[in-house]
């Protein structure tokens, strides 16, 4: 009869347990690699949301989400609003535009504005999403733009009207894309727009059109062009890489009454 070692059977016994530890152990370090993972993941984000110039190029997609807390504007601060702000809010009210005026944003720098306003429609029941947070300048700008250029030619081109505008960027501390040169996002003078929604369904993105498009290129083509009487700046795909997917307007102001319309 074979021997038997006397130790066979204790040995047996112990190895589940000791399965169950080397199991527990990766378990562990799997555990603590994902944590690791997850705190270089929150400090990039928190580095690329944090206070001061962000060097990111027009609509890069984590704009839409910097934008701050709103904060409503005090008693104290609404009490000492120059004329011409006062003055702008009434133009707002006539031209129907539905705003929030918030406190004063200074994040340092160029990065600041002191009356803002907060955009979520227009007359005719447009909407603006997300929300823009801009100078009142501005805002005034862009509403008699969607009023008296978009909407009409909306209504031209596709027999419907405007249901919401899609922005990518209002106000963001930021420089435009590889400069020092802090952008007009900065002072809440400039909005980008994504795309253009019309009540009928339709669902217009601001990009190079096909051979064939030919009602979508000739709405953009001509609110484009038109957007030079109302902003200092207007560029859009065909400008550059950082602009083929949007409109840029902003009222950025220059010598001689100088705008650049590309």
């Amino acid at each position: 009869m074979p021997a038997q070692c006397p130790n066979a059977q204790p040995a047996r016994r112990f190895q589940p347990l000791f399965r169950r530890s080397i199991l527990f152990g990766m378990a562990v370090g799997l555990l603590a690699l994902s944590a690791c993972g997850n705190r270089s993941e929150t400090r990039r984000i928190a580095s690329a949301s944090g206070s001061g110039l962000q060097r990111l190029v027009p609509s890069n997609p984590m704009m839409v989400g910097y934008p701050r807390l709103s904060l409503p504007i005090t008693g104290a601060d609404a009490a000492t609003m120059p004329a011409d702000e006062v003055a702008c809010r009434r133009a707002l009210k006539r031209l129907k535009v539905r705003y929030q005026d918030l406190a004063p944003i200074n994040d340092g720098g160029s990065c600041q504005i002191a009356y803002p306003v907060k955009i979520a429609g227009f007359s005719g029941s447009i909407e603006m999403k997300p929300a823009a947070t801009l100078s009142c300048e501005m805002a005034l700008a862009f509403a008699s733009w969607t009023k008296d250029e978009l909407a009409p030619a909306a209504r031209s081109r596709y027999w419907s009207g405007v249901k919401t505008i899609h922005q990518g960027s209002s106000y963001s501390c930021r420089r435009i894309a590889r400069t020092t040169v802090a952008s007009e996002h900065s002072k809440g003078n400039a909005l980008d727009v994504m795309r253009i929604e019309l009540k009928n369904g339709r669902d217009i993105k601001v990009e190079k059109q096909g051979l064939f498009a030919f009602r979508a290129r000739g709405l953009l083509n001509t609110v484009r062009a038109d957007g030079c009487s109302y902003f200092t700046t207007v560029l859009g795909p065909g400008y550059n890489r950082d602009h083929a997917d949007h409109f840029h307007f902003d009222i950025k102001a220059r010598r001689n009454g100088y705008r650049a319309c590309r």
